[in-house]
């Protein structure tokens, strides 16, 4: 029987209630968690009266806003975190930088989505707010058309090189097998976030998982160990995922980092772009348990948590 976590004081905004199931189930992070461990992982869904979706949007999120992330944050004993614009706002940040705002720079640094109609002043209001990288999703053009796709990247690199910050990348290992080369010769910090969209079932051996290794060993690329649910089909501890996750750091423990993907909404629940999508259940609590399983030595779990995230985005 897994453990429910007894919330009290600003956790207790995680409780369960109707229409919020990501909250519905809490484990208790089952080893000691370092300090200064940063989920690098998260997106932040305020008020839609306030910060209103994308018309265009595939789905529709239920609000998760920044009172109940920081609330996970300290059930889970992390003391730092990395908010990502998520489709639904398209290159609207402003979302984000109500997470920012309300989480503080202490805790809290972000990632935006930008196009080439962002303007030097934005850049600066953006960075001042606690941005460090922008996302670039590589999956419309990646294998169909990798010229296209490495276009995309020299464009957001030009957007973003001179303020030092870094390019995350959404993609799968077959789009990295074929942009090998130019993700290897960027002149700014890669990313690749969701286990470069490897799946659990394929295991290492799948097609492109290789060339992703090899960015990492070389340290020519970060990659994300999160939302490890969404290459497993082995709910709820993902253990598909386990070898995955031990080739990569095993590959290079410098150049990983750890997230949740909370709120892990759901933009393939079949539902009408108008319509709620509710998240994808999840507990995140034995989500982060499974760091151990995959790096049993605590000081590889430390660079993980708390050093590499610390280095790649500026927390002191």
């Amino acid at each position: 029987m897994r453990r429910r976590l007894l919330l009290a004081g600003p956790a207790a905004a995680l409780a369960a209630r109707p229409g919020r199931p990501w909250a519905a189930l809490l484990t208790p992070p089952a080893f000691e968690v370092p300090p200064g461990a940063c989920d690098c992982h998260v997106h932040v869904i305020p008020d839609r009266e306030r910060f209103p979706l994308l018309a265009a949007r595939r789905y529709t999120p239920p609000p998760a806003g920044p009172a109940m992330l920081l609330a996970l944050q300290r059930a889970l004993h992390l003391d730092r975190v990395v908010i990502v614009t998520p489709s639904v706002y398209g290159t609207d940040n402003r979302a984000t930088l109500e997470g920012l705002r309300a989480l503080g720079p202490g805790r809290a640094r972000g990632v935006a989505v930008i196009d080439a109609s962002t303007t030097p002043a934005q850049l600066e209001e953006l960075h001042q707010a606690g941005i460090r990288g922008i996302r670039v999703n590589l999956e419309t053009h990646g294998v169909a058309d990798p010229a296209a796709a490495a276009q995309a990247l020299r464009s957001a690199v030009a957007l973003v090189q001179a303020r030092g910050w870094h390019v995350q990348v959404y993609t799968r290992p077959t789009v990295i097998e074929a942009l090998r080369e130019p993700l290897a010769q960027l002149p700014v910090p890669l990313v690749i976030d969701h286990f470069g969209g490897a799946r659990g079932a394929a295991g290492p051996a799948q097609p492109g998982f290789a060339a992703l290794l090899e960015l990492v060993r070389s340290g020519r690329a970060y990659v994300k160990l999160s939302g490890a649910y969404r290459g497993s089909e082995a709910a709820p501890a993902f253990p598909d995922m386990a070898p995955l996750a031990r080739a990569l750091i095993a590959a290079n423990p410098d150049r990983i980092l750890w997230g949740s993907d909370w709120p892990h909404t759901n933009s393939q629940s079949g539902r009408p772009p108008g319509e709620v999508s509710e998240p994808i259940e999840v507990d995140d609590g034995l989500l982060l348990n499974q760091l151990p399983v995959w790096a049993p030595e605590a000081a590889i779990r430390r660079r993980i948590l708390v050093g590499n995230p610390a280095r790649l985005y500026g927390f002191a």
